[in-house]
């Protein structure tokens, strides 16, 4: 049995078991699958109040989805978020409180956007990847399945770092990236590598601990050369 709010705005589509909570607004043409859940109260004040659904809805502030969305089954947002135009989300997918996601991005199945993270538009972010609290990820990324993104070099310690992935990177499946660095422009990390140092604009990178290999221009020339060849 679904629930929205008779303070949200539903102006696209919202399937009869989909949640949805608080102030959120929901634009034109979205459509929010079965066993959605939208604005969920984040912890704090889940602490402070008993755990029933009419009182998780006055907890909520809600949250924003743009038009031409999808949203699939089983994905729970919390509050704060704002999603931008015709972004697609996969099944259970988790988007916790205050994260951003740009225009025409893609999140895969299973993949946790687990604290304040910023997505950027054009941005694809393939299944089971694990993005943590104070992710930022630039315009045009590719993010491969599987990928681990971490922001506590000592765990478990009172400081986090932040990893941020710069405008047009691809990130390869599997891979490792250790809090603080920074992959610059149209970096590539290859699958599996554990990069424990920022890679510079237009490098590639792989291996564990990743190491530079090549330039963007020698890898794009390889996969030309890939292409043409056939099977």
């Amino acid at each position: 049995m679904g629930y929205i709010s008779k303070r949200a705005i539903v102006r696209g589509f919202a399937s009869g078991s989909a949640v949805i909570l608080g102030c959120s607004e929901i634009g034109e043409e979205t459509f929010i699958d079965e066993f959605v859940y939208i604005g969920y109260p984040r912890r704090d004040k889940l602490l402070r109040s008993p755990r029933k659904l009419s009182n998780l809805d006055s907890l909520s502030s809600g949250t924003r989805a743009g038009r031409g969305c999808i949203i699939r089954s089983h994905t729970v947002i919390y509050e704060d978020v704002e999603i931008g135009d015709r972004v697609e989300a996969g099944h259970y997918v988790l988007i916790r409180e205050g994260s951003r996601i740009g225009s025409d991005s893609k999140i895969g199945s299973y993949a946790k956007l687990d604290g304040k993270v910023e997505v950027g538009s054009n941005v694809s972010i393939q299944s089971g990847a694990y993005l943590p609290h104070l992710t930022t990820i630039e315009n045009g990324v590719f993010i491969g399945p599987g990928v681990i993104v971490t922001n506590d070099p000592y765990p478990v310690s009172r400081k986090l770092l932040g990893v941020r992935i710069k405008e047009g990177a691809i990130i390869g499946a599997g891979a490792v990236l250790i809090a603080g660095i920074e992959v610059g422009e149209r970096a590539v990390i290859g699958a599996g590598a554990v990069v424990t140092r920022s890679i510079p604009a237009g490098m590639v990178a792989f291996g564990c601990p990743a190491r530079i290999m090549m330039t963007r221009e020698e890898y794009e020339e390889k996969k030309r050369m890939r292409e043409e060849a056939g099977d």
